[in-house]
């Protein structure tokens, strides 16, 4: 039964007839569901009375919640605008939210005096033209390489003065070669203006200037250049060809449908009309329960999608409308955001319904191809944990896997790594960094013997601890190193009284060594287990490398300030604060040494003659 706090009652009594935003939270603490509202005590005390009537999730929501916090807003757009932050940082588990918490790319025409087109995933207030979003890096830099071939912008940042050095693209007609006056500021820029064409769907509007050039270029007999704009307009025009109009009058709109899975996954598809055209459309995967309506997701979608979207057209064709009670604050939010009209339009028939049915398609489709593409990789990876298991003998799958790796460089500031990979993904929440204490010099076995001890004689004595990592035991452990390491690591284990299975990887011949086997197992070179393996190892390499340096680094900057007297920890971070490193200090003079806040003349000379 919930428990809720005694002063509950007057707790819910106190709250505001204002809007803002709720956390509700489980016994634990932890916030399970983030919402908003235009009334916060009609809305909050509709969670704490009988649960007949509410729906399914409603239900299973408000049997975990045993307390609450609320923030009051001014306004009920501000409270939209709380709610969408505390749940891309919270993740509360009731809320419905974009898989892809990351902010989407963009196509973006810079204020420049000669502008560029880039993809970023910064929207700032610059001047700059923004287009998009895009679901990936990937879909943003194709629709970059199509601008390219067709409006031949510059892809530098150098500063133009006319004097640079030309570059391959000019050679490769990609760039008008602003850099060596090869072209005007105004040809320069009616480029740039045919590229914004094109992305606002007006590409019909490039064709009339691009074949009034031609002929241009024709009659004055220069045909190099009119055959590279009739090359141009015959590519713009093949592009065009594949843009769907949809609507003669000229429609700016998203068209937004949602498809649901049996357990539990979402997407919503957006088809991007432009201008009477349908220049694109994209799927985005939801993180959604199986008892959530679609409304509710495509509520949860537009609050979070529109957030950072470039633009909110003056129309959205919706398949499904947001929840009610939710409706009218997400009406004013986004025409708050448009500063202008924004209408939510589910149609019923004609035209406008076929296209939310032809969106709606693509979001079933793309479901199903996602869905595929996740069980193909969970596949992948259970075959190379099953081939491994098999491979090495092991009692079960290597679910979890842990590698050590050592790094020094001849003996100094030893550290070394432990990563850990669970189902076959690396959780670095879990890794670990040891520095090595007890071994001096170059000495590899003991440093493994040393860390690998210490990891198990952790987990021995905090086994009882069920909440502590460290008493988590691996199904596998991978010593990168051949015998001797795997030795000295297996009498660690034996002295901490763990029992585990685990493997020495020598880098050679990517050879595993078996505990008491004279000869290694070799993985086949095109098996997904040796794959997996190898990004094991690689994985603790890299994770050992950079804690080295970092040791390293700190050493180097702090070992030659150290030996000097009268410098101390103070002095030496003004000293590091001013020059920037032991060289810059080696190198100042005694007088620039000594406006150093806290360094006197004398111990400037001090420090000039020790360095």
């Amino acid at each position: 039964m919930t428990t809720f706090p005694p002063d509950l009652k007057s707790r819910l009594a106190a709250l505001p007839l204002a809007p803002g935003i709720y956390q509700l939270k489980n016994a634990e603490g932890t916030v399970i569901y983030v919402g908003k509202a235009q009334a916060l005590r009609n809305r909050v005390r509709s969670y704490f009375q009988s649960t007949r009537g509410m729906d399914p999730k409603t239900r299973e929501l408000v049997s975990h919640v045993v307390d609450f916090e609320v923030i009051r807003t001014d306004s009920n757009t501000e409270a939209l605008i709380l709610e969408n932050e505390l749940i891309k940082k919270l993740l509360p588990k009731y809320n419905v939210m974009l898989k892809d918490s990351k902010t989407f790319p963009y196509i973006k025409i810079t204020s420049e005096e000669w502008p560029r087109i880039i993809s970023t995933r910064r929207i700032v207030n610059d001047g700059g033209r923004y287009f998009g979003p895009y679901t990936s890096a990937g879909s943003a830099y194709k629709a970059l390489n199509l601008l390219n071939r067709l409006f031949p912008y510059r892809k530098c940042e150098q500063k133009i003065t006319g004097n640079e050095q030309v570059c391959l693209y000019y050679h490769i007609k990609q760039c008008l070669a602003p850099c060596i006056g090869a072209t005007s500021h105004e040809e320069y820029l009616r480029a740039i203006e045919s590229a914004e064409l094109f992305l606002s769907g007006r590409g019909d509007e490039i064709l009339i200037p691009l074949e009034t050039e031609m002929r241009e270029a024709a009659d004055a007999w220069n045909f190099e250049r009119a055959a590279e704009v009739r090359d141009r307009i015959e590519a713009v025009k093949h592009v065009l060809e594949r843009q769907k109009v949809v609507s003669a009058s000229g429609t700016n709109a998203d068209i937004i449908a949602v498809a649901q899975g049996d357990g539990g996954d979402a997407g919503v598809q957006v088809a991007f009309l432009r201008n009477g055209k349908l220049l694109g459309s994209e799927f985005f995967p939801m993180q959604a329960r199986i008892e959530d309506t679609p409304n509710e997701i495509v509520g949860g979608f537009i609050e979070q999608f529109y957030a950072d979207a470039a633009m909110v057209p003056p129309i959205l064709y919706l398949q499904h409308t947001p929840p009610e009670q939710d409706l009218p604050m997400i009406n004013d939010w986004l025409q708050e955001r448009r500063n202008g009209r924004v209408e939510m339009i589910v149609p019923q028939r004609g035209h406008k319904r076929g296209l939310i049915q032809m969106v709606s398609k693509s979001a079933v489709d793309n479901l199903e191809q996602n869905r595929i593409k996740f069980l193909s990789d969970e596949m992948k990876m259970t075959a190379a944990l099953t081939e491994l298991a098999e491979s090495l003998d092991l009692p079960r799958l290597p679910r979890r896997i842990e590698c050590f790796d050592i790094s020094n460089l001849h003996g100094t500031n030893p550290v070394a790594s432990m990563v850990v990979f669970v189902e076959g993904r690396p959780a670095k929440k879990e890794y670990r960094k040891f520095t090595v204490k007890t071994v001096e010099g170059s000495n590899d076995f003991a440093m493994m013997k040393e860390v690998v001890g210490r990891r198990f004689r952790r987990a021995a004595e905090e086994h009882e601890n069920d909440e502590s990592k460290w008493a988590e035991l691996p199904d596998l452990v991978i010593i990168d190193g051949g015998k001797g390491q795997l030795n000295a690591a297996l009498e660690a284990l034996q002295a901490a009284g763990m029992t585990v299975p685990i493997v020495g990887l020598a880098k050679e011949n990517e050879e595993l060594f078996l505990p008491g086997q004279s000869f290694p197992v070799i993985l086949p070179r095109d098996s997904q287990a040796l794959f997996l393996v190898q990004r094991v190892r690689d994985e603790a390499h890299r994770f050992a490398v950079t804690f080295h340096r970092q040791k390293r680094t700190k050493s180097s900057f702090s070992s030659s300030l150290d030996a000097i007297p009268g410098v101390g920890p103070k002095r030496r971070r003004a000293l590091i604060r001013k020059f920037g490193s032991v060289r810059a200090i080696r190198d100042a003079s005694e007088s620039e040494l000594a406006a150093v806040e806290g360094i006197s003349q004398s111990l400037a000379a001090q420090i000039k003659a020790s360095l």
